[in-house]
């Protein structure tokens, strides 16, 4: 039996890993490293990092606090290293910041207009659910690694040329 020691990446210690196609041709394949592209990032910037269909899996450096943000749907987050609070707001009109056709996180201009739902603090591992009707915003005391599963909008940027081994 082969032994196998699972190894965690972090931000600051990471390898680039490889895949093993089985029985199909490589090119429909890609991959990238969420810590790689977490380190070349700047903080709060949303990175695509894989998609299936108009989902997206965004990695983040989370670093500092982060602007409010909101979304017509619901999202999610799991911090991958380091240490995330988020901070929520229940929106008195939350079609007015994210309206319902928009997809996608949206920025939510100035401090948004609601009554404060409370805090959840991560840690490598933990997830958040990012809900729809609320808005968010992150905070990290040192740079910190998370990924986020929301729809492909506005704020989504895609380097899949500059990111994905081939």
């Amino acid at each position: 039996m082969t032994a196998y020691h699972t190894v965690f990446g972090s931000l600051n210690n990471y390898e680039k890993g490889t895949i093993e196609i089985i029985n199909d041709n490589p090119k429909y394949y890609v991959f990238s490293n969420v810590f790689e592209v977490a380190s070349k990032a700047r903080p709060y910037e949303k990175i695509a990092v894989a998609r299936n269909l108009e989902y997206v899996i965004e990695a983040i450096r989370a670093e500092g606090t982060s602007p409010w943000m909101a979304c017509a749907h619901d999202e999610f987050c799991v911090v991958m290293d380091g240490e995330v609070r988020v901070e929520y707001v229940k929106l008195d009109d939350p079609d007015s910041v994210a309206p319902a056709n928009k997809d996608g996180t949206v920025l939510v201009e100035g401090e948004p207009k609601g009554r404060k739902m409370g805090t959840i603090k991560l840690k490598r591992g933990h997830q958040a659910l990012l809900p729809k009707g609320a808005a968010y915003r992150f905070v990290a005391s040192r740079p910190s690694v998370m990924i986020q599963q929301t729809i492909k909008g506005d704020l989504t940027v895609e380097k899949w040329a500059e990111i994905c081994y081939h």
